[in-house]
């Protein structure tokens, strides 16, 4: 949930996100014309729920959800920054290009978290630890 307020999200199949809804937060949809489908009318997206019964919800505006990104979506997000993804015993840790030196990430359980960690530093979010970086 950190990146989502630092990236522009244009969703398209295959996309993943949740509704910052207590009741439903813990769900997380996948956008595909079959289940969740992305609908723009007048330069405005909704996301329309087809055959969902069990909740009156058929439809959210897309920028009522955080899009949770894929870790190919984070890697290209990364660019020419990324160097490398490795794995380690606490995880996997990315390393990116930085002012002068390589950053590392701090060690993530899932690879996509990893990338999402890199994703922030390379935006100016997060700042790097002195030992994350070399």
């Amino acid at each position: 949930m950190r990146l989502a307020p630092h990236v522009s999200w244009t969703p398209v199949n295959g996309d993943v996100f949740f509704i910052p809804r207590p009741e439903i937060a813990d769900s997380v949809f996948t956008v595909s014309d079959m289940v969740v489908e992305l609908v723009v009318s007048n330069g405005e997206s909704r996301f329309h729920f087809n055959g969902t019964v069990e909740w009156a919800l058929d439809s959210v505006e897309s920028d009522g959800v955080v899009w949770l990104p894929r870790e190919d979506q984070l890697r290209e997000m990364l660019g020419d920054y990324f160097l490398s993804l490795d794995s380690s015993a606490g995880g996997f840790v990315i390393t990116v290009s930085g002012p002068g030196k390589a950053y590392h990430t701090e060690a993530e359980l899932d690879a996509a978290d990893a990338y999402a960690r890199a994703a922030l530093y390379v935006l100016g979010v997060e700042k790097p630890s002195a030992l994350s970086s070399s």
